[in-house]
């Protein structure tokens, strides 16, 4: 990209997680008292948080150690009691919820911790996963997302087969969505080397990587372009976001005036990107969309600020394995994870990087992009670093728990 990243500077993702959002309905409160349970902060236990509305409910409860859960029937429906073996509750927590959750008490146990939380109708636990820390967040998260019945959360809504009909087979699970994006196109040539320009070189690599995916038949894959035309940037990001995407990658070509200097590198959003991305998100520009709950504007805006957390770590786990990936099939640039504020990264729920193949006025660089069988080596370090990316493990970000 080098010289191509200007462009992509000069333009103004669904935290996939529509929302495959990690922490869409995750709410932090204030002072004055928006759901949130700020107690002495001791022990194992920081704090529980709330979020949502009367259909679907997120807590959030903060640890200093990682833990598992159990779920029970609490004692006087309707209740739900969690207990967390192994963690220290000290003197406990207590006080008003938010949402389906009237109030809580998180009390010490001989074998550990118990949320009992006091719900204001008859509720189920549509999903619960642990979050590690990561990206400036200090503690580990439990999050346990409570659904009223008939109300599924929004992303097991969207992955849901069609009932079974006597004319229908059962639907295989959803494949995951990957949405590529060949960088440039059209009228924008990106950056130019001595036998190619950019706009062809990343949709040559764009159709290699989908062939590559779509034969593995684990991924639905959406294209921003498959042919030579210009797609805006706002366009491609709305692509994704439309998709439900997954994970997004913008694949692209640097340049520099060194033509020695080669390498590959992925770029992950800046805070500074971030910060842009949450004024598109909140003023209704062309990067929002997201599902915000009405009400105070400060908690609409933590509300988005968890989200995007999500999604940069998201985004940062996946650039390492891409790192790895390619480490094995081309040199790195040395400072090969990068940060920036680039525009086709802005969507505030969809992991997303940006892959620099290499150099296009660097010789062997263009050269290995420029073939079939570069072409194809380098996408396969693609395809291994998203498997790798999606496969699941107790230690992946957002991993469901049993």
């Amino acid at each position: 990209m080098g010289a191509s990243v200007s462009k992509v500077f000069g333009s103004s993702r669904r935290l996939a997680i529509g929302l495959t959002a990690l922490v869409a309905f995750v709410v932090a409160a204030f002072a004055a008292g928006q759901g949130l349970a700020d107690g002495p902060r001791q022990d194992d236990v920081v704090q529980i948080r709330f979020g949502g509305d009367a259909q679907r409910t997120r807590v959030v409860v903060e640890l200093t150690r990682s833990a598992s859960a159990r779920i029970e029937q609490g004692e006087a429906p309707p209740e739900l009691s969690v207990l967390l073996p192994g963690v220290n509750a000290g003197e406990g927590l207590s006080g008003p919820g938010a949402g389906l959750v009237r109030s809580y008490e998180m009390s010490a146990r001989s074998n550990g911790a118990r949320l009992r939380l006091n719900l204001t109708r008859s509720a189920e636990v549509s999903r619960r996963f642990l979050l590690p820390p990561g990206d400036g967040v200090r503690v580990y998260r439990y999050v346990i997302d409570l659904a009223a019945p008939g109300a599924a959360p929004r992303d097991e809504a969207r992955a849901a087969p069609p009932p079974v009909t006597e004319r229908q087979r059962p639907q295989p699970p959803s494949r995951q969505i990957i949405v590529i994006d060949a960088g440039h196109g059209g009228t924008d040539p990106g950056a130019l080397g001595a036998n190619h320009h950019e706009r062809e070189l990343t949709l040559a690599a764009a159709l290699e990587l989908r062939r590559q995916l779509e034969a593995t038949g684990r991924y639905r894959v959406v294209m921003t372009r498959s042919t030579d035309v210009l797609v805006p940037h706002a366009r491609r990001v709305a692509i994704a976001r439309d998709a439900g995407a997954d994970l997004f990658i913008s694949l692209h070509a640097d340049s520099s005036q060194n033509p020695a200097t080669r390498g590959a590198s992925v770029y992950t959003l800046s805070d500074r990107g971030a910060d842009r991305a949450a004024r598109q998100a909140l003023g209704g520009g062309p990067y929002g969309g997201i599902d915000l709950p009405a009400g105070d504007p400060a908690v609409r805006r933590v509300l988005l600020d968890l989200t995007q957390r999500a999604t940069m770590n998201r985004s940062s786990v996946f650039a390492g394995s891409l790192l790895n990936q390619l480490g094995t099939e081309a040199p790195l640039l040395q400072r090969s994870h990068r940060d920036e504020n680039l525009a086709v990264l802005l969507a505030p729920d969809v992991p997303a990087v940006l892959l620099e193949m290499g150099f296009i006025t660097n010789s062997e660089d263009a050269e290995f992009m420029g073939n079939q069988d570069g072409r194809r080596r380098l996408m396969g370090a693609v395809v291994r670093a998203i498997d790798a990316y999606f496969q699941p493990g107790p230690t992946a970000i957002g991993a469901a728990l049993p």
